[in-house]
């Protein structure tokens, strides 16, 4: 596969990243003129500015006269559908959350926070569309290294400051371990694009002899395991989320999540397809076999935990890693005998990042409000919310029972379409864990709940004030839960599809 040398098109398939990089530009130089009594603004003009970059890969549409699909800039960066689903995502999320900070403190008026923010998100959308192992690699350590930073961003703080070295250690083992995984796959084929290396790992050397490539790939889902929260590599999870500022958690959370599943999901199709076969082990199983397991423990793991939670940002960790096992789902699903399927799987996989996206930024929306207003996270302090303010609650409520899988909310249909998934690829007894699973969480989401319109507190005569960025961001996700979660899950879902299918073509 050949890239594509016109420099207009090439230039149209990375516009989103060139905006980022005249955006991180731009809010520096405010940063630097503005005195400390408008530097709160500066969230605004970066959150505005990363929402209207979403709109970009909409307008830059793949497969358009002016930037077909296909790879760019000497292979290193794929442009197609899937690319750009997840690029709004991301984007979206960056956004979200920079408008969420603005009066977080200890980040709200830090212009070098917002840099660092649309720093990360540049190497997020280059990890959505890399057709390559060196531009893969090295736009998941632009993602890591000021997640790192914006993780201990709170030098004063000693739970933010343990997030931060905690991250930074577990990642940097990850990423070394990814590392060796792609080196040797290097190694063995003499190339680094993702869509070169399968038909060499089908040499005469690897014949007889698959354990090579078996040991490769496990490095390499290591390294994305760590990335996504799965067990058994989800041990920092909990703790970076409750020590991180809130707005980083959200972001970590859904952005972080997706950009590695758009590049997970592109990583396994394009090198290890359903078409490769060494020796008389089909390579596309193993992986299987890995990621349903990955899926039943991260799953169970992760609701079974979040019971006994009484930090409401641990317990969102928890539904996490659980979110994560969800999702692997559709990963184990592409396995599926039929072209038709594995589409169905990936696109249900992009649907369920979509919704997640905003899903999450609402219920950590309310956190960051509430532990502002208050000084708590404990989720029995959300007594009487319902009371202190019925917006809140009511946002709260959408965004766990979104997550619980209840409809009308948009977690219904991302559940649905995963299990669904499973079952035509046979897996029918992961979609009935997966089920099973639901029902558990679905408990300690209603006992967040309860607590909220049903325990009494000394403190319901205090009302919780909404300012006008949160009332925004809580507005927008709010509608884009329901909206996702009835008349628009049928268009997503088809976009999802769409990508799916340029995937599948290459």
């Amino acid at each position: 596969m050949g890239a594509t040398t016109d420099l207009g098109a090439a230039l149209l398939a990375i516009l989103p990243e060139i905006g980022l990089a005249v955006l991180a530009t731009v809010v520096l130089a405010l940063d630097l003129m503005w005195p400390e009594s408008r530097r709160r603004n500066l969230s605004v003009v970066a959150g505005v500015g990363l929402l209207l970059l979403a709109l970009v890969p909409l307008l830059v549409y793949p497969g358009s006269p002016a930037t077909p699909e296909g790879l760019y800039w000497g292979g290193m960066v794929r442009h197609d559908v899937l690319s750009q689903l997840f690029k709004v995502m991301i984007l979206v999320a960056a956004g979200l959350t920079s408008l969420m900070a603005v009066d977080a403190k200890g980040v709200g008026r830090k212009g070098e926070f917002y840099v660092v923010l649309i720093v990360s998100t540049l190497g997020m959308t280059l990890m959505s569309s890399a057709g390559d192992m060196i531009m893969a690699f090295l736009a998941l350590e632009t993602t890591s290294i000021p997640l790192y930073i914006l993780a201990a961003f709170k030098r004063g703080d000693e739970r933010s400051a343990e997030s931060g070295l905690k991250y930074f250690l577990f990642g940097s083992f990850a990423s070394a371990i990814l590392l060796y995984g792609l080196s040797l796959l290097y190694g063995f084929t003499g190339q680094t694009s993702l869509y070169h290396i399968a038909q060499y790992l089908t040499s005469e050397a690897f014949a007889n002899n698959p354990l090579p490539v078996l040991g490769t790939l496990v490095m390499v889902i290591v390294g994305f395991g760590f990335k996504i929260s799965a067990v058994p590599f989800h041990f920092w999870t909990p703790d970076v989320y409750e020590g991180a500022p809130t707005p980083v958690t959200a972001f970590l959370s859904v952005a972080s999540k997706a950009a590695s599943f758009a590049l997970l999901v592109r990583f396994l199709v394009a090198v290890f397809p359903s078409s490769l076969v060494i020796g008389t082990q089909e390579i596309q199983n193993f992986w299987v076999q890995l990621f349903s397991a990955s899926a039943l423990i991260s799953m169970t793991l992760g609701n079974v935990v979040a019971l006994a939670q009484r930090n409401i940002k641990r317990l969102l960790a928890y539904s996490s890693i659980a979110q994560a096992g969800y999702t692997l789902i559709g990963i184990a699903a592409i396995q599926s005998t039929s072209a038709d399927g594995s589409a169905q799987a990936v696109a249900a996989v992009g649907f369920y990042m979509f919704m997640y996206v905003f899903t999450n930024i609402l219920a950590f929306a309310v956190v960051i409000l509430f532990s502002e207003a208050t000084g708590s996270e404990t989720i029995a302090d959300l007594a009487g919310l319902s009371r202190r303010n019925p917006f809140l609650a009511l946002m709260m409520t959408l965004a766990l029972l979104s997550l619980a899988g209840v409809p009308p909310a948009a977690g219904f249909f991302g559940k649905f379409f995963l299990f669904q998934a499973a079952v035509q690829s046979g897996l029918t007894w992961l979609a009935i864990v997966g089920v099973l699973n639901a029902i558990v969480a679905l408990y300690y989401y209603l006992v967040v709940i309860k607590v909220m319109y049903v325990d009494r507190s000394p403190d319901e005569d205090k009302p919780i004030a909404v300012s006008g960025a949160y009332t925004w961001v809580m507005g927008i996700t709010g509608v884009a839960v329901l909206l996702i979660g009835t008349v628009a899950a049928q268009p997503i879902f088809e976009w999802a599809v769409r990508g799916a299918a340029a995937l599948f073509a290459l």
